[in-house]
């Protein structure tokens, strides 16, 4: 029986030398990974009370709007600024080389839902940080957060501490 690790390529070097890029695209293009994919997040939510599902810009939507369509629940998206057509809040964080800003709608988690936030790959944690930002501002309250992949090596844990996080597929280097 396959696993969800076995639909992700390992691609060396890109997009620089040293580094094992990890393609989550072989697992969307391959029904029974995608299947698995989906069905993984939604055991990892089995039991857990919450209201809605937020995920960022593009990759938190593909496998955040399935989980969110199947589990019966409200999807919130976060999306990279200035693409969001109502009133919005924003929180900047810290790139590899600059910054990057994501934005949520003002009016998209009411004060006192629980929020679960899917997304794609936690690598150092940034992003995954200035959205439960986003979310707090709200007052909302994270519940759990949810990855396909986990890479390990960045530690991207250690600035999520005292929440709770799980991930399909864990690679120990980065």
């Amino acid at each position: 029986m396959k696993t969800v690790a076995d639909y992700v390529r390992t691609i060396p070097d890109f997009p620089e030398r040293g580094v094992m890029f990890r393609d989550i695209t072989t697992i969307l293009q391959d029904a029974d990974g995608l299947q698995l994919a989906v069905a993984g997040l939604r055991e990892e939510l089995k039991g857990l009370d919450y209201d809605v599902v937020v995920g960022p810009e593009s990759r938190g939507f593909i496998f955040g709007v399935p989980v969110a369509y199947a589990e019966h629940k409200a999807f919130v998206p976060i999306r990279k600024k200035g693409k969001l057509p109502a009133e919005t809040i924003s929180e900047e964080y810290a790139l590899e080389y600059g910054t990057a800003t994501i934005e949520i709608h003002r009016d998209a988690i009411r004060p006192g839902q629980k929020v679960v936030i899917i997304d794609d790959l936690i690598a150092t944690g940034g992003t995954t940080e200035a959205m439960i930002r986003l979310v707090e501002r709200l007052g909302g309250e994270v519940v759990k957060i949810l990855f396909v992949l986990e890479l390990k090596g960045l530690e991207g844990r250690k600035r999520l501490q005292g929440y709770q996080i799980s991930s399909l597929v864990s690679y120990e280097g980065k």
